[in-house]
This record gives structure tokens, sequence and C-alpha cells, in this order.
């Protein structure tokens, strides 16, 4: 059974040993392919690598017939009679395996019999590759990994993305011809070369597939864009097919999927992708002498941002979030429709500090860095544009709420104090209360009191983390309510209060929290304080 003419597989269901075939599933159509082990401890090794679709494939054997002996003829009636036997048979299954790796069976002593392998796609049609051989040591077809088989980014620009990568052994130690293939990709990595040929491939090719039932040659699937197999070694290209059948069925190539193939390096610059766009990045060793490749590990990376960034327009006394990554810059316009002689800007900046510049038609007006509630007054002027450029933290992300309005009376943000702290009194806690105070202003606003059970290991790392100024109580349970009431004084020497919070467990942590809601809904959280109950009354 060891024949090598691929003419003699023509329609032909027989796996030959030591060559990969290609092959195609009809959806929902099982397929079945045979090859003979004659030897008992015979080494065997079976690769299936799906392309476009995932599989169900198992590989099960029978013992051979009585005439079947070691002295094969090579002429195909016995295996036909082997094969007309066992048809209603069921063999014992060696492995099964359903999904879209590339997946194999290997064992160094298999017996003799003749062996099944049972593959079907349920997904859609499909095209596949099979490879078998009883010598995998000496044949080795399939380019081997290094130890690290990762793909590394060492440089990531606007438009460029580098790649490295550690070369395959079967090149820098077997010293077998093998050249590396790149695919870049906007949707998915992907598992085999093969499955970026289906997916290149265009789809009208699929339509010259045989009807189900026909015999047809696994190796002439130019027929219907795939590779062809015929021809061997250099001439073997990815998406060359065969000109014998009068028919070029190459297709524009995707916008959204390159390949890109070359030669022996190990470093590689990707150019002319998009901004801030997403990418992945696979990467296939490819044996030129065999054509059969291995998959690297893929990697992906999102291209850095343009330069220039966009400008968000700021409404009129609407109030606008904006998030801002570490370090990173956002621009706002604001363009009052109407003549005005003053503009207010209201900031709210929820964690950490920000930096604000105003600049009126090119002329900076005002740079100042903003923690809490801040509000600015500017002179204004007619048809004036302003451009609003604010500038997160080095420590982390920024999330901020601004107001851009020109009418003074329209206030969204609730006034505060200068100094936001709850302060606690040592001496008149109890096991069952606290008494805390906090500042006000001269502005009559609505104060909300929450408070909220903590662990004794509870931290300042912990409670910087909850340290959102715009979380508002709506974001808290109905149970962590303590009381809400309005306050304020017209001495903000005396702008003031207190509050006892009763019906605490002895010894225990509580976090306190208060709101300020303003006329307009809008609410600011003072920042939080820790307390403890007494243990021992």
């Amino acid at each position: 059974m060891q024949i090598r003419d691929k003419a003699f597989f023509h329609d032909s269901s027989v796996i030959p040993d030591g060559a990969e075939i290609s092959s195609y599933l009809f959806r929902d159509t099982p397929k079945r392919y045979f090859f003979v082990v004659e030897e008992d401890n015979t080494p065997l090794a079976v690769t299936v690598t799906p392309c476009d679709a995932p599989l169900e494939w198992k590989l099960s054997v029978q013992e051979l017939p009585e005439e079947a002996s070691g002295e094969g003829s090579g002429e195909p009636e016995p295996l036909e009679q082997q094969k007309q036997q066992i048809t209603n048979e069921e063999g014992t299954e060696l492995f099964s395996y359903k999904g879209n790796d590339v997946e194999y069976f290997v064992s160094s002593s298999s017996p003799s019999g003749l062996y099944q392998l049972d593959l079907l796609s349920t997904e859609k049609d499909t095209h596949f590759k099979v490879y078998a051989t009883t010598t995998p040591e000496s044949d080795q077809p399939y380019p081997e990994l290094p130890y690290d088989p990762r793909i590394d980014v060492t440089s990531l620009g606007r438009t460029t993305v580098t790649l490295a990568w550690k070369p395959s052994p079967t090149a820098s130690l077997l010293k077998q011809p093998i050249q590396y293939c790149i695919v870049i990709s906007k949707e998915h990595n992907f598992k085999s070369l093969c499955a970026v040929e289906a997916k290149l491939s265009s789809d009208d090719a699929f339509m010259m597939a045989p009807k189900p039932g026909l015999d047809f040659s696994p190796f002439d699937f130019a027929h219907f864009g795939f590779a062809s197999d015929n021809n061997s070694g250099k001439e073997r290209g990815f998406l060359k097919s065969s000109s014998k059948f009068g028919r070029q069925t190459s297709s524009k190539p995707r916008v959204d999927l390159h390949k890109v193939c070359i030669g022996n390096k190990n470093i590689f610059t990707v150019s002319d992708l998009k901004p801030d766009t997403q990418y992945y990045f696979d990467m296939f060793a490819v044996n030129t002498n065999t054509n059969m490749s291995t998959a690297y590990v893929g990697t992906f990376a999102r291209t850095k941002e343009e330069a220039k960034q966009k400008t968000v327009e700021l409404k009129d006394g609407k109030v606008t979030d904006v998030f801002i990554k570490r370090k990173g810059a956002k621009f706002l316009r604001f363009a009052p429709v109407s003549s005005h002689q003053k503009v207010t800007f209201s900031v709210h900046s929820c964690l950490d500090a920000v930096q604000i510049q105003v600049r009126r038609d090119g002329k900076l007006l005002l740079s100042q860095n903003v923690e809490g509630v801040r509000q600015f007054q500017l002179r204004g002027k007619a048809k004036a544009k302003y451009l609003i450029r604010l500038k997160g933290s080095k420590k982390g992300a920024s999330m901020l709420k601004i107001l851009a309005t020109t009418r003074p009376n329209k206030q969204s943000f609730p006034s505060l104090p200068e100094d936001t702290r709850i302060k606690a009194f040592d001496k008149l806690r109890t096991c069952s209360s606290v008494t805390v105070a906090w500042l006000g202003t001269q502005e009559r606003n609505k104060f909300c009191i929450y408070k909220r059970e903590v662990d004794d290991n509870y931290n300042e790392e912990q409670k910087k983390r909850e340290q959102n100024q715009c979380l508002g109580p709506d974001t808290r349970k109905k149970s962590e309510k303590v009381l809400c009431k309005y306050f304020h004084s017209q001495n903000i020497q005396k702008a003031v209060t207190t509050e006892t919070i009763r019906g605490l467990q002895p010894g225990k942590s509580y976090l306190l929290d208060v709101y300020v809601i303003g006329h307009g809904g809008h609410s600011v959280k003072y920042q939080s304080k820790l307390v403890k109950t007494r243990k021992f009354c």
C-alpha cells in the first residue's frame, strides 16, 4: 500500500502514506478515508487541519481480513474488497476531536490493520487537509515551533506595528528551507494557513464545488479556488490555481485581511495601518519543500490614536461627560449661538485633578488645575468661539463632567465649600452611634448621608478606589441611606451641620458618605469617612 503515484488515488478515498491531501466536506455529509498499516508496532501520526469551519473527526482501526497479507500487489482491488467487508462494521475508536484547531493523533507503536478516518462538518460546507505517515520521525513535513512560539509586538505607532519572533528550529538547526508568512486581520486570529486561504478565496469559487455523491479528485482543488497539489516544491504557490482548467479563480484581496510572505527574516514592520484600530497578527512557518505550515501563537495590538483628536461640541446649559485616558487629553468646543456678556464653565472632576485650558478665538484666557467642583466665569464677546483642552492625570484615567453656559443663573452643579471632608467626633463615639459634621455653603442644598459596614482591614487604598465623586445616591442601596436634609447659612462661618448616626453594631467599622444635590439634580460626593464604634461601653 505504499503507493506514491497520485494518479492511483484519483477519485479515491485512500490516504497516501507521507503526503498531505486537501478535500472538501458538504454540511452534514460525512466522509470516510482509509489507509493500511501492514505491520504491528508501527509508528503512526495523523494530522487533520480544519480550514474555514470546525470539524468532527474520529480515527478507528479494524483487523485486516485474512486475504490481505503483507504482500501488497500494488493493485487497488484488495483494498476495495476490504472496504466492502468493513462498510457495515465499526472498528475500535482510537481518537476523536471536535473543533477548529489543528489536531493530531500520534502513536509510537500502532497495531496492523485497516484504519479509517471519519469526518463531518455540521456548520457549513468546508474544506480541510489530512496528513498521515508511518514514518513521523524521518518525515517531519511540518516546521517545528521554537520553545517560545509567541509573536512579540516590539514597536507600536499610529500606522505601523513591528513584530518579532524566534526562528523555527527546522530552519536554524535542520537547515531546511523555511519562509515566514504574516497574516493581518481586523476580525480575529487564524489557527491555520488554509483557514486564511479559505477566507481570501472568492465566494463564487465555491460554486464550482462538485455535487454531493459525485467522486472528484482531492488533488484538483484549483477547480474552486484552492491551492493545487499537482505542482510540488517551489512551483506550488499559496493561491495559484492550475491554468489547465481555463479559468483563473483569483479574487480581489479583502481589505480586512492581508497575507505577506517575507522569506526567513525574524522581524517585520507592518505599515499602512489605520490609527486607533485593533489588528490581529498571525505568523506561519512554511516549509517551501512540502508547502506545509505551522502556526505560531497569534497576537493582537491597537495602533496609536491620531495626533489630531476629534473635538466635542458643548451645548449651552447641558452637562457633558468626558473620559480621558491616563496622560491623555480631550478637546471641546463651545460656540454660543447668541451674543453674551459672560460665559460660565463649571467643571466637576470625579477622580484625580485635571488641567483645564480655555482659549477664546485662539487667545488663552484660563489655565488651571481642577479638583472636585470648580466654576470659572469669563468675559464674553460677540460671535466668539471657545476651545477647551482637558488634560488627564498621570496617575490614571480621569472622568469629569463639564457645563458651559451663557446664562449665569443656569447652575447645574451644587456649590461646595473649600473643605469637603467629613469630621468625626471621637469623644462622642458610643457602641451604637457616631457623630459627624461637615461644611455647607450660603446656597440652600439638599444633603444625604449614607453608611456602609466594611471589614476591619479596610484601608485607605480601598477607600481611594471608591472616590468617584460623580457616582450619586442612585448607585447606593436603600438600606444604606441614613437621612436627607436641607441646610445653608448666610454666615459662611456658621455653615456647618452635625448629625448622629444611630443603630450601629459595637466594634464595627463603617464608611460614611455625604452627597450634596443641586437644583438640577446633579450630586457631588464629599470625601468618604471611615469610622468605628466602640467595642465596650
